[in-house]
């Protein structure tokens, strides 16, 4: 049973005051479920269009990196987005991004303090790495010479990004969360994190060995046209 001294709030650390605060009204697995669905029709959708719509037939890698993409351009512009526009509401609004919102923060609630490296970090996200998103899965399926440079630097950034979010936790002791929490801390905060850490890893990876390929094959032209003047 509460006391009145018991904070109204599931949020860490435990003696926030959070006046303007209303608990959601919809349950953890619908607003996980409304998340986790779209995002899966979304990469399904573009699994299946990319098999017509690119303008050369593509690998099984090459459509994986184009769904990725699309569901990056996703959450960053619109799930992110809504933060950057309503992070001084999401306390007492109920809108269905606004309880998401409300549900993470519950692994970090960074999120409902108006913090600036969280409004500094998500607006480069929402309107550089969003619209950058979706203008690699266009490159890709029409095979613009561009593509590997933008895949690069959005998987960089995304990297960079990731790495300030988990090492300012680090630094402020992991305060903002219930530490070692499985649902709150180890999916919410390390797992769904995690994931831009590693498949932008990957990315880089390959943008590299395009690019010095490319780089390589450039290079090579000088030899040849050189040995047969010769």
């Amino acid at each position: 049973m509460a006391t009145s001294s018991s904070p109204l709030h599931p949020y860490w650390p435990r003696q926030l005051k959070l006046d303007n605060f209303v608990p959601n009204d919809r349950p953890t697995w619908h607003l996980l479920a409304g998340l986790f669905s779209t995002a899966g029709v979304l990469l399904v959708t573009t699994w299946l269009l990319s098999g017509r719509a690119a303008v050369v037939p593509l690998g099984t890698w090459r459509r994986l990196s184009v769904c990725w993409f699309a569901v990056c351009g996703f959450i960053h512009m619109v799930i992110e987005g809504w933060f950057i526009v309503y992070h001084e509401d999401l306390l007492g609004d109920q809108a269905f991004l606004s309880q998401l919102w409300k549900e993470y923060a519950k692994g970090d609630s960074r999120y409902l303090l108006n913090d600036n490296f969280m409004i500094c970090m998500e607006s480069i996200t929402a309107y550089l790495w969003g619209p950058l998103s979706l203008m690699l899965v266009l490159t890709i399926l029409r095979q613009k010479p561009i593509r590997f440079v933008l895949q690069l630097v959005v998987s960089v950034g995304q990297i960079y990004g990731d790495v300030l979010y988990f090492l300012t936790e680090y630094r402020d002791g992991f305060q903002h969360g219930e530490l070692g929490h499985p649902l709150y801390f180890w999916f919410y905060f390390v797992f769904l994190n995690s994931l831009w850490l590693v498949v932008p890893g990957i990315l880089v990876l390959d943008s590299v060995k395009q690019l010095t390929r490319a780089q390589s094959m450039l290079d090579a032209r000088p030899t040849k046209a050189k040995s047969k003047r010769n």
